[in-house]
């Protein structure tokens, strides 16, 4: 096969027009009403349901975990369906336009329900609420995380872009974490019904009218929209060939084990460890440190990312908030003042995240189109999330079985027992995961210049030329010229190498019986974990312990796994009529 070289066949690249930045603030600007309805949803709702609605505990937890389940399962089909979309209004837009209103109205269901209801029924409403809540958020979210990955293809202006959107995301979370205050003292509305209604009502509203202005004026990419779309299985198996990919989907998987902890924890922290008079007024001057510290260090961080690179900015924030977390371990009675100083540390360090992991992630969605040939935004962002959703379920849940396990007592002087719990699941446990997620990212690859030829290979495949990988130094081939042409390919990778190698031993018929096997085990893993679920639930007033909700999650990512591997049923009885010969798989074995 010819090889082109590089410097002497390329075109001059084309420059990209800088994004205006109307067009970053369209974007931005939602964020704060999602994150001002992720507030509410993340600290007042268990709270309002158990002691105002009154709906028994038990029935708060398990819905909580089985819909979230349920949101992690419905990602990567929404990020397919949307990267598959074909409509003259785009391929996100659509999706957008019918989440964001029904969003809305849900939310606002879930902090209003009848005042009549108590008990089991309203447990019932909050499953209904919640989970229609996160179908219509996935629905909305996944796309427009998706658009801001295609809207600039520039290394530092995607870091700008996410930036902005960040801003947009702390002041929203900054809004509505002294809102309730401010009902309940400037306008002296003391029923938490209330509060809670109007607090939803403003969100859901201008989460409608940001998302009408988004529509209006930040415009889809169309030539994104005319590769062909892709297969959702052999989509999953390509994207975790994907060497930067795979980097970032093990470091979110590590990093999503103790992200709740802070959230639930700070408050025990704040009361049984540094026993100070006033908890509940403390709290909120060290959540409003954290998150506007976060907020100032934005603007530091874009400029940080651009100046140096975007894996170092997110390695030097990583060792901030690592040692300002371990402090907290060492910190006790009296100690308030230094605490609110390490608030501020990590506070500093907490925003990094919001503005460059995106741009990090969109980075390598180009390297993915490199090697396939197709735009993958949605199918990839979804991708990315859910198995970290799953993990984040236990991690949110099995500190306060923890606590409880070695003897909690609400309202009361604790044990050492309890305080040294609580200083090393807030303090030690997050910083052990957190230098582990930073040793994997530690080996991401695509820097400035990695990018930069990246984006000179698509362009060279375009042309119809080969081009080298800069990660792999091989020769990669457009699809039009390799040697198994893309559809075979594509379909192929519906099976596993495994798979690929005993199909080339002992003929087609043995693909239909490797997944059968694989559908009928996933689909017994789910029943086993429903059932010791349903085993150990227990009472449905009381909290249910850790083995319910790992059940629970278990079921969920058996569920998955079956859904998986039931996609790939039809395509196990195509391969016996499809022709493709054994030499043909061998290529494509030789090809990945």
């Amino acid at each position: 096969m010819k090889q082109s070289d590089p410097e002497t066949t390329h075109e001059e690249a084309p420059v990209e027009k800088p994004m205006p930045l109307s067009r970053m603030l369209a974007f931005g600007a939602p964020g704060f009403a999602g994150a001002g309805m992720a507030i509410p949803i993340a600290v007042l709702m268990p709270v309002f349901y158990s002691d105002v609605v009154m709906a028994p505990l038990g029935t708060i937890a398990l819905a909580i975990a089985i819909a979230r389940s349920f949101d992690a399962l419905t990602d990567p089909l929404m990020g397919w369906l949307s990267d598959r979309t074909r409509s003259r209004f785009g391929r996100r837009k659509p999706w957008i336009a019918l989440g964001v209103p029904l969003c809305a109205v849900f939310f606002y269901l879930l902090f209003a329900p009848p005042d009549q209801i108590t008990g089991q029924a309203a447990g019932l409403w909050f499953g209904v609420t919640y989970t229609a809540y996160f179908l219509f958020h996935t629905i909305y979210q996944v796309p427009h995380g998706a658009l801001g990955s295609e809207l600039t293809l520039d290394y530092d202006e995607r870091s700008k872009l996410f930036g902005i959107q960040s801003l947009f995301i702390l002041v929203g979370i900054l809004t509505a974490s002294v809102a309730p205050s401010i009902l309940s003292g400037a306008f002296d509305i003391e029923n938490p019904r209330t509060t809670h209604a109007l607090i939803a009502g403003f969100f859901a509203t201008l989460l409608v009218v940001l998302y009408a202005a988004l529509l209006r004026w930040v415009p889809e990419r169309p030539e994104f929209a005319k590769s062909d779309p892709n297969p959702l299985v052999p989509g999953v198996r390509r994207a975790l060939r994907n060497r930067p990919f795979r980097i970032f989907f093990f470091a979110g998987m590590v990093s999503a084990i103790p992200a709740a902890i802070p959230g639930i924890l700070i408050p025990y922290y704040t009361t049984y460890v540094l026993q100070v008079a006033d908890a509940e007024q403390w709290l909120g001057i060290l959540l409003v440190t954290y998150f506007g510290t976060g907020l100032i260090a934005v603007p530091i961080w874009m400029r940080l990312a651009e100046r140096f690179s975007k894996l170092w900015t997110i390695v030097a924030s990583a060792i901030i908030g690592t040692t300002g977390g371990t402090c907290l371990f060492f910190l006790g009675d009296g100690n308030s003042m230094v605490v609110l100083g390490i608030f501020l540390l990590i506070g500093f360090a907490s925003s990094t995240g919001l503005v460059i992991l995106p741009s990090m992630v969109a980075d390598v969605i180009d390297y993915d189109e490199f090697l396939t040939g197709k735009r993958r935004e949605a199918q990839f962002g979804s991708f990315w999330a859910i198995v970290p959703k799953f993990v984040a379920i236990p991690g949110a849940s099995l500190p306060l079985a923890l606590l409880a396990w070695v003897g909690y007592q609400p309202n009361e002087v604790q044990s050492d027992e309890v305080v040294l719990t609580i200083r090393l699941l807030l303090g030690i446990f997050p910083a052990a995961f957190n230098i582990l997620t930073v040793a994997i990212l530690v080996r991401y690859p695509l820097s400035r210049a990695v990018h930069a030829t990246i984006r000179e290979g698509i362009r060279a495949h375009n042309r119809g030329e080969s081009f080298k990988d800069p990660l792999s130094d091989r020769w990669i081939e457009p699809s039009s010229r390799r040697l198994l042409d893309n559809e075979d390919g594509w379909f192929l990778d519906t099976f596993s190498h495994a798979e690929l190698r005993r199909i080339v031993q002992s003929g087609p018929r043995r693909a239909l019986q490797d997944v059968l096997r694989a559908v009928i085990a996933s689909g017994l893993l789910a029943l086993a974990c429903g059932w010791l679920a349903w085993q150990t639930v227990g009472d449905l007033n009381s909290e249910p312990g850790p083995s319910t909700i790992l059940a629970v999650v278990g079921a969920g990512l058996s569920i998955t796994a079956m859904c998986f591997h039931l996609l790939r049923v039809q395509p196990a009885r195509r391969l016996r009529h499809a022709g493709i010969t054994s030499e043909r798989i061998e290529a494509h074995l030789a090809d990945i």
